[in-house]
Formats: structure tokens, C-alpha cells, sequence
């Protein structure tokens, strides 16, 4: 961990195209391999991040509408974060699933599909491509919250709460990009093998462990929507 964060403060030098196009390619190789941790994915994303975060910002970016809702959903996204850590705290404690990197053999077994947000990552940035690929990992992500309420009938209410909040989010998003006068209907880009499957365990730890995955990879994935929202509000 330590050189991990060494490494991120020493990466301050300017970096061309050649050097970012590398760096995504390594990205997009790396989230579609269920055994590396999520650790080393979220360096590397934050890497990313702070290369691109010299960029120029989204046209819309000085829209007063556009501020508002970033500056809200922004709040928004971080008390998912929150609550999905909380759930994930209740997986430790009834089922004593408490590290992924103890759980990297059975991550690559299960291979559950884990939605990127390389599109929010890409040059030139694409406000409407990048809020769609946000909308449809929290689709996903909604979708696969309900394995984690079957494991855990206890905080049912929790886990409901957490489905409700993840849809009003992408919501959110849809409305924003329809104000902005963005169709994100027409938004294509390359969707990732495995997408939109179902989930199926072929016993009950391989569901425990798979409920636990789940929530560690959406955390993940809130990190780097957060880290784009932020990104986008002017200072």
C-alpha cells in the first residue's frame, strides 16, 4: 500500500497521449480480469484520474443548472459509498467475509461481470457518454443488489433503501443529460463482454462470497463516479 501511494505522489511529471492511451489500454485489460484486486485497480484509476484531471472540463461545465446538479448528486454519491460500506460491514459479520483479497480464487471463478467506467476516462471527454456509462453500471449494479438481499433478510430495509437511492441516481442522471438536450438514447460505445447477465451460484458460499464481491466492486465503481463529478464542478 505504501508504495502504491508513493508511487501516485511521484507521478507528477506532464504526460503525453502516447502515455495516457498506454495507461487506459492497461486499464481496460486489468478490470476485465476478475483476479486483480481491487486495490491495485483503484491505483491505477486514480492514476488515471489524476492525469486527466488537468484536461479541459465538459462544455457544459460553466451551465449554473449543471453545477447544481453535480454539486447535489455529488452529496448523493458519497452517502451511497457510505451505505454500501455499511452493507458490507453486515456481509463481514454474519458470514466473516470480511477481505477480498482472500476471496481472489473465487473471484476469478465466478467472474462476475464488473462494469467499467473506461468511457468517463477516454480524451476528449463525452459528458453524455461518460453519465451513460455511469447510468448503466448502476443499473447493473442495482440489478445485483438483490443477491445481497437474499443473503442478508435482516437489513432487508437497508439493502432496499441502497436499490432505491442506486436508482434515483441513475435517474438523476438520465434527467440531467435530457436537460443539458443530450440523447442518450443515440450514446454508443463498446459494451463489455458479460454485460446484463444473471447471476447464479452453485452454492450457498460461492453466493456469499459472490454478495460480498459485489459490493466490494461497487464500491469501486462509486469511487470513480465520484472523482468524475467532482471533477466537473468548477472551483
Amino acid at each position: 500500500m505504501n508504495s502504491e501511494i508513493t508511487f501516485l505522489s511521484l507521478y507528477s511529471a506532464p504526460l503525453d497521449s502516447s502515455a495516457l492511451t498506454q495507461l487506459t489500454l492497461l486499464l481496460s485489460l486489468l478490470s476485465s480480469s476478475p483476479a486483480i484486486p481491487s486495490l491495485l485497480l483503484s491505483t491505477l484509476l486514480c492514476l488515471k484520474y489524476i492525469m486527466l484531471h488537468a484536461a479541459p472540463l465538459s462544455e457544459f461545465s460553466g451551465d449554473q443548472g449543471f453545477q447544481l446538479f453535480l454539486q447535489k448528486n455529488l452529496e448523493f454519491t458519497r452517502k451511497i459509498k457510505m451505505d454500501v460500506e455499511t452493507v458490507r460491514q453486515h456481509m463481514c459479520d454474519n458470514f466473516q467475509l470480511c477481505k477480498e483479497e482472500e476471496l481472489m480464487l473465487v473471484k476469478q471463478n465466478l467472474n462476475i461481470f464488473q462494469p467499467s467506467l473506461n468511457q468517463c476516462l477516454s480524451k476528449p471527454f463525452q459528458v453524455d457518454v461518460c453519465f451513460s456509462q455511469i447510468r448503466e453500471g448502476l443499473q447493473t449494479y442495482h440489478g445485483y443488489l438483490s443477491t445481497i438481499a437474499q443473503l442478508l433478510p435482516g437489513h432487508s430495509t437497508q439493502v432496499e433503501g441502497l436499490q432505491l437511492d442506486t436508482s434515483n441516481l441513475s435517474t438523476n442522471i438520465q434527467q440531467q443529460i435530457e436537460a443539458l438536450g443530450l440523447n442518450m438514447g443515440m450514446v454508443t460505445y463498446p459494451k463489455e463482454e458479460g454485460q446484463g447477465t444473471l447471476l447464479t451460484f452453485s452454492s450457498q458460499f460461492y453466493q456469499q462470497a459472490g454478495g460480498y464481491i459485489i459490493l466490494a466492486n461497487f464500491q469501486l465503481f462509486l469511487d470513480l463516479a465520484y472523482r468524475v463529478l467532482r471533477h466537473l464542478i468548477m472551483p
